[in-house]
């Protein structure tokens, strides 16, 4: 028989586009199920959505286009009704632009008494013409079908206001911002976590003592990926063994310059991975983590280098400069200054005192004002006060003093 706390669950829907988001929701669902919460977490099917569902994640598979699909989105839109409508959530949450303007839109329309719509970033900060007019308009939807939106970081939150995509009074921000926190000690320099990384070196062909520059994200235009290059290109002229570490893959949607996706492919000295499901050992490969991204929500990666004790070099872009403290965690350069980026990564390589300094300041950071609790917590309050203006029940916490294994099931049925 359920207990009564187990019996009054506030019923929540998460929604992303891709199923490659869900890194954002590991532990999350658990966490909010151990508050009185049972959450269902909808995205595109993959292996990741799959991977959820036999862990005992509540989800739905619901396939949404990224980029602009009239025909495709119309039928997600009508999917995604119809999935809320089965679920009958008090709160929904939705993310990532295509997801959170269809989702949203479905959720109003479905009368969910709590709706969100966490911003992730501004694809239409750093498009032109009939094209920025249509991601502002889908970003106005998604805000005004929501009752609060919550910002990734302070700096996305002042964006969006100044391009006027959400009013003042419906944005947040969650602590200190991110997505949803970083377990720290995942990302640790343990002896063995050190191992792996040589292991990788040694895969990669990398000798022992060559530095490395990475990049852990999407090769795109937007990301600053040409910026990377040509910095790169100017530092191999003093440093003849360094290497450019590149994790994750090339996007049609925002897609490089053919001359620098040509050098990419070309030079040597650039290691390309692809996709990687789970970066955590590529960090300890390297020596600086460089970001010289245009535009951000709030870059997880940062976080996660600084959690590994590496030291950062990041455009001083939306979002970036919310996840970078120059000189204290890493520096900031001027965005698309090519230039700068290679004297600043530079000066890491030559001075291994201060790149040290700068990873141990991130890392303490990180466990200090970015654990994933501080920041789901944040988000429960923000439920609760929601449910509480609506003249809703808040849920009882549900009682974990079971085994683990009988936690486990609790929270998945």
């Amino acid at each position: 028989m359920k207990s009564r706390a187990e019996a009054n669950r506030v019923r929540v829907v998460d929604l992303v586009t891709s199923s490659l988001s869900l890194r954002l929701f590991e532990r999350r669902p658990e966490y909010f199920a151990g508050k009185g919460y049972e959450v269902t977490v909808v995205s595109s099917a993959g292996g990741e959505l799959r991977k959820a569902g036999k862990e005992g994640m509540r989800t739905i598979a619901v396939e949404i286009a990224r980029e602009m699909a009239p025909l495709r989105d119309v039928v997600s839109l009508w999917e995604l009704a119809r999935a809320i409508r089965r679920l009958r959530p008090t709160i929904t949450n939705v993310g990532t632009p295509k997801a959170g303007l269809l989702g949203g839109v479905a959720a109003w329309v479905c009368g969910v008494p709590c709706r969100y719509y966490t911003l992730h970033g501004l694809r239409c900060e750093t498009t032109r013409g009939l094209k920025r007019q249509v991601l502002l308009l889908a970003e106005r939807i998604a805000c005004r079908c929501a009752q609060r939106v919550i910002c990734v970081s302070e700096s996305l939150r002042q964006k969006a206001i100044e391009l006027g995509v959400a009013d003042a009074s419906r944005t947040v921000v969650l602590g200190g911002g991110s997505c949803s926190g970083i377990d720290a000690e995942r990302f640790a320099p343990t002896a063995e976590a050190l191992r792996r990384g040589r292991q990788i070196r040694e895969k990669l062909g990398i000798p022992a003592n060559a530095p490395v520059i990475g990049f852990v994200g999407r090769l795109t235009k937007d990301k600053g990926i040409s910026e990377l290059a040509n910095a790169y290109c100017e530092l191999r002229k003093k440093f003849p063994e360094l290497r450019l570490l590149l994790v994750g893959e090339m996007e049609e949607g925002d897609p490089l310059p053919a001359r620098i996706r040509g050098y990419l492919e070309s030079e040597p000295g650039i290691m390309r991975t692809g996709f990687v499901a789970d970066p955590t050992d590529y960090y300890h490969v390297l020596d600086v983590l460089a970001l010289p991204t245009y535009r951000e929500g709030f870059p997880t990666a940062v976080l996660e280098a600084n959690a590994a004790s590496k030291p950062v070099v990041a455009a001083r872009a939306t979002g970036a400069v919310d996840a970078v403290v120059d000189k204290v965690t890493g520096i900031l350069v001027p965005v698309r200054d090519s230039t700068a980026l290679a004297n600043a990564v530079e000066l890491l390589l030559r001075d291994r005192e201060l790149a040290a300094s700068l990873g141990a300041a991130g890392r303490e950071r990180v466990q200090r004002e970015f654990q994933q609790e501080r920041v789901w917590d944040a988000l429960g309050q923000e439920y609760s006060r929601l449910l509480q203006a609506k003249g809703l029940s808040v849920p009882a916490p549900i009682d974990r003093s079971g085994t683990a294994a009988e936690w486990t099931t609790a929270a998945a049925r």
